[in-house]
């Protein structure tokens, strides 16, 4: 919860646009400044003020815990000028919601963390549990001094500078950062970061108290020198999935609950079988089992639970340690524009420690970049051996993002990425803004009833399957964008469709025309079936051609959706 605090009639206006926005995630705090201040630090995640900076720092002063513990507090002027992160940058997500604030607000976000200004990843912002001298390491980071990366589990990280590297690379490097799920108290200007690489299988007979389990647990992974921060997930057999002993040791632990049927666990194969589970739920094994079922190494052997009372134990775990595995993100630019880019695609562009792209798409976001991240760019005609170099890198354990223009998976590279990707690697896909839905945002609305993408190049389908497509669409009256429309080497496809299309459509048929949407070079006509010139079309060009509902109202290319209510 964000709790929203101002002291002045503007800031109240301004922080009341915020909780409006955001109805779900705000609490405004009203009366005296410093005692709403106080509830608001107490009890949200995160504390908006309308106040002076000063006045902040006076109040929060005496409230400060910890920077593991205190809420991220961002400080608005009185203007709605800047929106400034003034505690809790990373731990309390105060750089975010500077930023988050300065959308719905239209302030600039004031971000003084030194990573961020540098674009250096903050040690606590890569998503994984961080130990050790945090503080000491990054500061080593950003002095530029040799960091020793001592992987002994190669996770796929993101970018990192080019001064932390691997163990012998800067013999000098006195300061060093540990990817490992092994507890061990870090060493001096020695930071440890703990991936979720444990799954932790658990079963429990009926009532199983929830300490018995949860005990077990920890117990379990202290004995094998394992650290709890690392277990990514509980896992156990369907019959069990409300088990309340189970799921609030689930939730105890800030993992989730992974179940799966008897049959699905009676196919793993287990070194500790056993009659009773088999005759309870249906399997032989289910601690042991359900870690084992996603793959990896036993490294905790089925336990039992002890009871000091001498009583039959109530549960098991088994302990599974699954390997590192790459990541392939299939991020979609969007049509060009930075204002198009989605918050998730430059999450993921700066998750990334490998980039492939075309060279041309690479250069449209270079400076969203990590310093340190390698490049693998190409050019045109090159999208085969994109898609098997970006899955070749996930393969090697690398973070890696795939990029395209519009939405990756729309006549762009999703398609050939997992066409060669395996279950080896960890797959994301990442929705961009289509060239059809910004070239149909420009006409007016277009699309607005049922419709249909086809690309006219038949440099990969034959033109004999493109033609049947269209008669099929002009046939069904579906709205039509044509993509790829025209190029030097193919002048001949788009009046042959258009001639398709006009065997069941009028003369009058609204066309949309649209060149580089949303860049600065942008260029949107609209015309009829009739009147377009072929000629005026390239590579660049989106053709939307309407149904015989379609029509041009007050200059806007419109397909009516036919409520009922529009004729009452």
């Amino acid at each position: 919860m964000i709790g929203v605090i101002s002291a002045t009639e503007s800031g109240g206006r301004a922080g009341a646009r915020l909780a409006a926005a955001w109805p779900a995630r705000t609490r405004v705090y009203e009366g005296p400044v410093r005692e709403a201040f106080e509830r608001a630090f107490r009890e949200c995640e995160q504390v908006v003020c309308f106040l002076a900076a000063g006045a902040v720092v006076r109040l929060a002063a005496p409230l400060l815990a910890g920077k593991g513990v205190d809420p991220g507090v961002v400080c608005v002027d009185e203007g709605g000028r800047y929106a400034v992160a003034l505690l809790g940058g990373h731990g309390g997500g105060a750089n975010a919601l500077a930023r988050d604030v300065g959308e719905v607000l239209g302030a600039e976000p004031v971000i003084t963390t030194a990573t961020d200004a540098v674009s250096v990843p903050g040690l606590d912002t890569l998503g994984f549990p961080v130990e050790g001298d945090v503080a000491g390491v990054t500061r080593a980071m950003l002095d530029g001094e040799p960091v020793a990366l001592e992987a002994e589990l190669a996770w796929p990280l993101p970018a990192l500078p080019s001064n932390v590297g691997a163990p012998g690379a800067g013999a000098s490097a006195g300061a060093q950062l540990r990817v490992t799920d092994r507890t061990l108290e870090p060493a001096l200007r020695e930071a440890v970061l703990r991936p979720p690489s444990l799954v932790v299988g658990v079963g429990a007979s009926k009532g199983a108290p929830v300490d018995e389990v949860l005990g077990l647990v920890r117990e379990s992974l202290r004995a094998a020198g394992l650290s709890a921060p690392c277990v990514r997930e509980l896992a156990t057999v369907d019959a069990k999935r409300d088990e309340p002993g189970i799921v609030e040791a689930a939730g105890r632990l800030g993992v989730p609950l992974v179940t799966y049927t008897a049959e699905e666990l009676a196919d793993v194969v287990v070194p500790n079988p056993s009659d009773a589970p088999l005759a309870a739920v249906g399997t032989p094994s289910v601690a042991e089992a359900a870690a084992l079922r996603g793959g990896g190494e036993l490294v905790v052997p089925k336990r039992k639970s002890e009871r000091a009372d001498g009583r039959p134990a109530m549960a098991t775990c088994a302990v599974v340690r699954r390997p590192a595995r790459g990541r392939l993100a299939v991020v979609g630019l969007g049509p060009g524009a930075r204002d198009l880019l989605t918050p998730r695609a430059r999450d993921e562009l700066r998750r990334a420690a490998v980039l492939v792209g075309l060279d041309q798409y690479v250069d449209q976001i270079r400076d969203l970049l990590r310093p340190g991240t390698r490049v693998i760019e190409s050019g045109l005609g090159a999208e085969e051996e994109r898609a098997r170099t970006a899955v070749a890198e996930a393969r090697e354990g690398r973070a890696v993002a795939l990029i395209g223009s519009g939405d990756a998976g729309v006549y762009a590279m999703a398609s050939p990425a997992l066409a060669e990707a395996g279950d080896d690697i960890d797959v994301v896909g990442v929705p961009g803004v289509t060239a059809a839905l910004a070239a149909g945002a420009l006409l007016g609305a277009p699309l607005g009833h049922d419709h249909v993408s086809i690309s006219l190049s038949d440099l990969h389908t034959p033109w004999e399957v493109i033609e049947r497509r269209v008669r099929a669409a002009a046939e069904a009256d579906l709205v039509v964008t044509f993509y790829n429309p025209r190029s030097r080497g193919r002048d001949w496809q788009l009046p042959k469709s258009l001639a398709l299309l006009a065997e069941h459509r009028a003369a009058s048929t609204p066309v949309g025309v649209v060149r580089n949407a949303s860049r600065p070079d942008e260029s949107v006509r609209l015309t009829t079936l009739a009147a377009l010139d072929p000629d005026s079309v390239d590579m660049m060009t989106v053709v939307t051609v309407g149904n015989t509902a379609t029509r041009a109202i007050a200059g806007r290319m419109v397909t009516p959706r036919g409520y009922r209510w529009q004729g009452v």
